[in-house]
Parts: C-alpha cells; sequence; structure tokens
C-alpha cells in the first residue's frame, strides 16, 4: 500500500489542492516501510488524481478535499480518507494503521 499526505511546511496541509508537497508513505504488512516526498505538478482542476495514482498511491489521508477531488480519486482506485488531524505524515499513517487517527468533519465544501 502507499499513502499520500498532502503536506504544506512539513505538516499536513488542512486543503487538499493547496499543498505544496505529498509524503508518499509505503506501508507492508501495516507497517511503515519507508517515506519519500514528492513536489506535485503545477495544479490544474482534474490533474492530482490520476498524478497520485501514476506514482503508485492506492489511498490519500487528507484534512480537507472537495467532492469532485474524492470522486476522481475513487474513479481512479485510490481511497480517501478526509477529516484528519495530525502533524507529520508518518504519524498520521501509523495513527490511521493502529486505529487511532482522529477524524473530523471534512474541513472542505466545494
Amino acid at each position: 500500500m502507499r499513502i499520500a499526505i498532502p503536506m504544506a511546511d512539513g505538516a499536513l496541509c488542512m486543503h487538499f489542492g493547496h499543498c505544496s508537497t505529498f509524503a508518499l508513505v509505503n506501508v507492508e504488512e501495516n507497517k511503515v516501510t519507508a517515506t519519500s516526498e514528492v513536489v506535485p505538478p503545477p495544479h490544474q482542476p482534474g490533474l492530482l488524481p490520476p498524478w497520485l495514482a501514476e506514482q503508485g498511491v492506492t489511498m490519500v489521508i487528507a484534512g480537507g478535499m472537495g467532492s469532485r477531488a474524492q470522486t476522481l480519486f475513487t474513479q481512479s482506485g485510490i481511497e480517501v480518507v478526509t477529516g484528519a488531524s495530525g502533524k507529520g505524515a508518518r504519524e498520521i499513517v501509523e495513527n490511521y494503521l493502529g486505529g487511532t487517527l482522529k477524524t473530523v468533519e471534512n474541513t472542505c465544501d466545494h
């Protein structure tokens, strides 16, 4: 499994489309095995879901994400978790894997 976390200034970016980088977290047997950070292409509506699919991403954990982006991810076979909280990508993924990730209402309403 490869999980993408939208990041800005080293922390979870609460608005998916405004992130400056993505942390890509590889998971095997329910454990984090590797992390890397990639800079996405310039933002254009609908571009990030297929681009992340090309990176091998199978899940996105985000703070907020619009409904169109969620639909595009689903169509690309990528699971979406919204309303996440936390700071570092590794912490967020480990909390998700351990069933302790705290989520709130999706912070993006468009």
